[in-house]
């Protein structure tokens, strides 16, 4: 974020952990799964809608669908309809959505590093639960 979008956001008084702040929309739509899959997926790179299907394994038409039409909303995702025989559709990252691909990507290493202590805390905390610890 710019210096003058910094002090802008400051001076708009955006919080996103008051209940009333609208910002709050974006950061549940950025944070959501699937969202930060597309994300990653599409990375620097234009992909038609059935490689990103591909690419994030598990995820639903109508979910893809969904979740590159929010991002479009928003500005992070452009939409290229191709007029050709048959019709092609490619999605590629924005300028905006650019700048989400470097702390997306650290909070993906995160928790591929620490995913081990993640899987040690939850056995703890569910051998407590249980009484058997």
């Amino acid at each position: 974020m710019t210096e003058l979008r910094l002090e802008e956001a400051v001076a708009r008084n955006w919080d996103v952990l008051k209940q009333t702040c609208p910002s709050r929309t974006a950061l549940t739509k950025i944070t959501s799964t699937c969202t930060a899959l597309t994300l990653l997926a599409l990375g620097e790179m234009r992909q038609r809608f059935s490689d990103l299907q591909a690419a994030v394994g598990g995820i639903s038409r109508k979910t893809l669908s969904d979740t590159l039409r929010h991002l479009e909303r928003d500005g992070i995702v452009a939409r290229h309809e191709m007029s050709t025989m048959p019709r092609r559709v490619d999605y590629e990252l924005t300028p905006l959505g650019r700048t989400l691909l470097e702390p997306l990507t650290v909070l993906i290493r995160w928790t591929e590093t620490h995913f081990d202590d993640i899987l040690a805390a939850r056995a703890h905390y569910d051998a407590q639960a249980a009484g058997t610890a």
